[in-house]
């Protein structure tokens, strides 16, 4: 958790830092030069490596009350998934994805639906009206330390450490300001 907290870091000070950049280039007038858009993609890559990482942070507990999901949550996964082991099973599969990034189960603002997400890194994969309910880190720094190459056991360690009331609440938030289209 140390290297993952310094990574962390990182993302913060980074994030601060090109903010401050892209405000000297409009108060410089240069906001259209080649350097801006270098900075606006650099700014989203940071931006959502230290969001990722609050909502991962935020979705783990060290000492939780149940390993299964509220009543309220296990409803929604079944509603879309047809049964809670299909969504984790999908969970996990996603997470065994050969390369770097992270899972996020997430839920769509405009159906009302939960999807499993794959991201590539942290500026891939996002999907747009989609609000993060668990985000699990498959950066090699998450697992390596603890579980060497074993992807898997890090997986079935993850979903041990859940906290689910965070994840019922945010849920909650999403029902009761969903959107729909007009």
């Amino acid at each position: 958790m140390r290297l993952h907290l310094a990574l962390y870091k990182g993302y913060v000070d980074h994030t601060n830092l090109l903010a401050e950049r892209m405000r000297e280039a409009l108060r410089a007038g240069t906001s259209g030069a080649l350097e801006w858009k270098e900075l606006k993609r650099r700014f989203a890559w940071e931006f959502n490596g230290m969001r990722l990482h609050e909502y991962y942070f935020e979705n783990l507990t060290a000492h939780p009350t149940s390993l299964d999901p509220s009543p309220l949550v296990r409803r929604k996964i079944e509603e879309d998934f047809g049964k809670y082991e299909l969504w984790e099973e999908g969970c996990k599969g996603t997470g065994m994805i050969r390369g770097v990034g992270r899972v996020m189960s997430a839920f769509d603002i405009h159906s009302g639906r939960l999807f499993n997400v794959w991201l590539d890194e942290h500026d891939a994969g996002l999907l747009v009206g989609t609000v993060p309910l668990l985000v699990m880190d498959v950066f090699e720094h998450a697992f390596l330390t603890d579980f060497g190459l074993k992807r898997q056991d890090y997986l079935d360690v993850f979903f041990k450490v859940i906290d689910w009331k965070r994840v019922e609440a945010r849920l909650d938030a999403c029902l009761k300001r969903q959107l729909r289209p007009a």
